[in-house]
C-alpha cells in the first residue's frame, strides 16, 4: 500500500496540482507572477549563483527528459552503447550537477545569510530554495554516489520504465520498490516542488520576456536638434 501511495498516487496528486495551480494563480493573481528580484538588495552574489544556476540547469534538464524519456533500446539502435551512455551520464550529468549545486548553494546562502535579502524574503521563497538545494545536492548524489556504492544499478530498468509508465496511466509502482534510498528521495523531492511551483515565484520560469529581443526602443525626449 506504502509503494502505491508514493509511486503512484503521491505523484499524480502532485502533478494535478500543478497543472489546476497555475490555473487558478494565472486567473486570480496575475500580478502576482513575478520572479520578485532583490537585485536592488544585493547584486554581486545573485549574479553570480544565478549565472551557475542557469548554466548547469538546463544540460541537467535535458539529461532527465533523455534518461528517463528514451528507452535504452532506442540509444543502442543509434550506436551508444550502454557504457558509453553511462559514462556520460556520470561526467556529463556529474559536472552540470556540480555546476547547478555551487549556483542554488550561492542563491540559498544569501537568502539566508543576508538580513535584507532574507527580510524581503517570503516563508515559501526560504522553503523553495532550501528544497531545490536539497534536489540537486541527492539527485548528484545519486548518480555519482550511487555508481561508487551499487556500480550494477541502471536507474533505466527501473526509474524510467516507472516514469513513462505513469505518462501511459499505466502506472507500475513495482518498478520503484528496490531503487536505492539516494534515488527515491531526489524522485519524490522533485514531484513535491512541482506540487508548490504554482504557489511559488518559480511561475516566472513560464514568462520568458521573448519579446523583449524585439522590441522599440522607448524615447523619453526626441532629440529636436536633427
Amino acid at each position: 500500500m506504502s509503494d502505491q501511495f508514493l509511486w503512484v498516487i503521491f505523484p499524480y496528486v502532485c502533478m494535478v496540482v500543478f497543472i489546476v495551480g497555475h490555473i487558478f494563480r494565472w486567473r486570480n493573481d496575475q500580478f502576482g507572477w513575478t520572479a520578485k528580484s532583490s537585485e536592488f538588495i544585493e547584486k554581486k552574489q545573485l549574479m553570480i549563483g544565478s549565472l551557475l544556476f542557469h548554466i548547469g540547469i538546463i544540460p541537467v534538464i535535458a539529461g532527465h527528459v533523455a534518461g528517463l524519456g528514451i528507452p535504452k533500446e532506442w540509444t543502442r539502435a543509434v550506436g551508444i552503447s550502454d557504457h558509453l551512455y553511462h559514462m556520460g551520464a556520470i561526467w556529463g550529468g556529474g559536472f552540470f550537477g556540480v555546476v547547478t549545486f555551487l549556483g542554488m548553494l550561492i542563491l540559498t546562502w544569501r537568502r539566508f545569510a543576508i538580513s535584507n535579502v532574507r527580510k524581503l524574503s517570503t516563508a515559501s521563497d526560504l522553503i523553495v530554495n532550501s528544497l531545490l538545494l536539497f534536489i540537486v545536492f541527492i539527485g548528484m548524489y545519486s548518480v555519482i554516489g550511487t555508481s561508487v556504492t551499487q556500480p550494477d544499478f541502471d536507474y533505466r530498468d527501473s526509474i524510467s520504465i516507472w516514469f513513462r509508465s505513469l505518462l501511459i496511466f499505466r502506472p507500475e509502482a513495482g518498478f520503484m520498490s528496490n531503487v536505492p534510498l539516494a534515488f527515491q528521495l531526489h524522485v519524490l523531492s522533485g514531484f513535491l516542488i512541482f506540487a508548490m511551483w504554482p504557489f511559488t515565484r518559480l511561475v516566472h520560469v513560464w514568462s520568458v520576456p521573448l519579446n523583449y529581443v524585439g522590441r522599440s526602443y522607448i524615447i523619453y525626449r526626441r532629440d529636436t536638434k536633427k
